[in-house]
């Protein structure tokens, strides 16, 4: 371990979250990152479950390189033709009715756009999201986020109210023979919702599988039903795809399975494969209002030509290499791997996601689901010591769920690779 680095990070380094893993990385290529020792270590969260593409992916080098050294940044008053092929390219991959985009950098931008032309488009100020969810740090993002950072801020934005997250696991809603009864959850949900409501629902924002509240999958028509209750109230639905979107789930958009088009849909971490790039996705009907309405979100870097290559060289790379469908094969094998694993391993308890948007938690007990808060620390600290990098998701009332979201361009071997070593890792630590 350098002493004089962990020294330099206690004394400059803000803590934003977390602790730091105990390596210090150098490199990364493919599906691996590697430290200062020249360690290699299988990441299985791609980043920071954005780099869809793997790290240094040779058409994302190439197209940056080719942008900073001709077009990269500009005021954002102007624009240039890479952003306005990339708007093109992007409504494209998706269903009529998404045909007007914002180009901008971060989930948590793209997150804050939309709520903001939600409110300006229905002239209400409510918002509704699942109370596991994650929608970025921003203030507006932020009060629409229950899974971390809500105590010792003041006052969320007023008019932010929440839903049960469609824990299929863990919920208390069953029918009579123990199933879980989604659709009385959700009439529930919506009832408190009325009762707390000032009379002034703009939107819903909600994940179509919720990351960071612990790979929580809403059964299939949920977002069907969901999106025929905003419409009853007239509210609209703004779907983040910021992890799931371009292929992840084993379909190009997580919301297509449903058969719904979102009025808003917001993108990022996946958009840029690793780098810094999001949009909002809307109708042309929605964004001719909000522009009649005086709509300003006008950043540093909105509209900026490096991110619109950037994206642009994703969606292309995504097509060319048909890795929707691959995501979508490697999903199935990686699910019947886990299924395995659970089969041997009784601290597994759950199994559950799509494509290669995976997750396990982990229990004491499966009887009692009686979470195993500190197992997964010394799993994730197993992981790691054998070249794998795992990320454990630990919120209340719940097991520590580990996040598999391995590149879309992982091999069949890397795959499974960090399989063997979660399973040495699970029999080490449970055992």
């Amino acid at each position: 371990m350098d002493e004089a680095f962990w020294s330099q990070v206690d004394r400059h380094l803000v803590r934003y979250g977390g602790t730091f893993t105990p390596r210090i990385i150098a490199r990364a290529a493919g599906s691996y990152v590697y430290d200062e020792d020249g360690t290699a270590i299988l990441d299985f969260t791609s980043g920071q479950m954005s780099a869809v593409l793997g790290h240094g992916h040779p058409d994302i080098v190439a197209a940056v390189t080719g942008a900073v050294t001709s077009l990269d940044h500009l005021f954002s008053g102007m624009l240039s033709r890479p952003v306005v092929d990339m708007a093109t390219a992007l409504a494209g991959t998706l269903p009529e009715g998404l045909d007007k985009v914002l180009l901008l950098t971060t989930g948590a931008e793209s997150n804050e756009a939309a709520i903001k032309m939600a409110k300006l488009y229905t002239g209400r100020y409510e918002v509704v999201s699942f109370d596991r969810s994650w929608h970025g740090m921003t203030s507006g993002a932020a009060s629409a986020t229950y899974s971390a950072g809500r105590h010792g801020y003041g006052p969320p934005v007023p008019g932010n109210l929440s839903l049960p997250s469609p824990d299929a696991y863990r919920s208390p809603f069953r029918r009579a023979d123990g199933s879980y009864d989604w659709q009385a959850e959700l009439e529930y949900g919506f009832a408190a919702i009325d009762r707390q409501s000032a009379g002034s629902l703009a939107a819903c924002l909600v994940e179509p599988i919720l990351s960071s509240g612990g790979i929580i999958e809403p059964p299939v028509g949920y977002l069907a039903a969901l999106k025929k209750h905003c419409t009853e109230r007239g509210m609209l639905l703004i779907v983040d795809e910021a992890q799931t979107g371009l292929g992840r789930t084993g379909a190009m958009y997580a919301f297509e399975r449903d058969g719904i088009v979102p009025d808003l849909l917001t993108l990022s971490k996946t958009l840029g494969a690793g780098l810094p790039v999001a949009a909002v996705v809307t109708s042309e009907q929605i964004e001719r209002r909000c522009h009649e309405l005086g709509f300003l979100f006008f950043t540093t870097h909105v509209s900026d030509p490096l991110a619109a290559v950037v994206a642009s060289t994703v969606l292309r790379v995504i097509e060319r290499d048909d890795l929707v469908a691959r995501a979508d094969q490697l999903g199935k094998t990686l699910r019947e791997r886990l299924l395995e694993l659970q089969a041997r391993h009784e601290v597994i308890g759950d199994v559950r996601g799509r494509g290669l948007m995976q997750g396990i938690e982990l229990v004491k007990d499966r009887a009692t689901k009686e979470p195993a808060d500190d197992l997964g620390q010394q799993v994730t600290a197993a992981c790691l010591r054998r070249g794998l990098h795992m990320n454990i998701v630990q919120l209340p009332g719940m097991g520590g769920v580990f996040r598999i979201a391995p590149p879309l361009t992982v091999s069949d071997t890397e795959l499974e690779s960090g399989l063997s070593i979660l399973d040495a890792a699970l029999t080490e630590t449970a055992g």
